[in-house]
């Protein structure tokens, strides 16, 4: 694995929680970013939270300090694939997921993430912390 991460929601959500373990992870790392996705994912989170505007304004500041991947005719070639595999072997996962882990594939980075379905995904570069 290497030291260049993509981070998933659950991780976001645990780097403000002040986890730690992950905090160390990211400490040496060479370089931290998200999707596009999980930015979305986040906005959604907060708009239906009892503290929405609280929970805005903080992703608007966190958002203005992250590199954020975006999606691309190249990313969309990564999720055809991804998801073909996945429907092949019977072993959906979520659509913004397979997403994820286009964006992972596309610019080799190794996914921090809790949650253990992007295994289904051969080759992909994903860890917890």
């Amino acid at each position: 694995m290497n030291g260049r991460f993509l981070l998933d929601t659950n991780a976001v959500i645990a780097l403000w929680s002040n986890d730690r373990s992950l905090q160390s992870l990211l400490s040496a790392a060479d370089l931290v970013s998200i999707p596009c996705i999980v930015v979305g994912e986040l906005y959604f989170g907060a708009r239906k939270s009892a503290r929405a505007e609280t929970n805005l304004a903080k992703i608007d500041e966190f958002v203005g300090h992250m590199a954020i991947e975006q999606c691309d005719a190249i990313t969309a070639k990564h999720y055809g694939r991804i998801k073909d595999f996945l429907r092949q072997r019977g072993r959906p996962i979520p659509e913004n997921d397979v997403w994820i882990a286009a964006l992972t594939e596309q610019y080799g980075l190794t996914l921090l993430t809790r949650d253990d379905h992007f295994k289904e995904i051969e080759g992909l570069q994903a860890r917890s912390w």
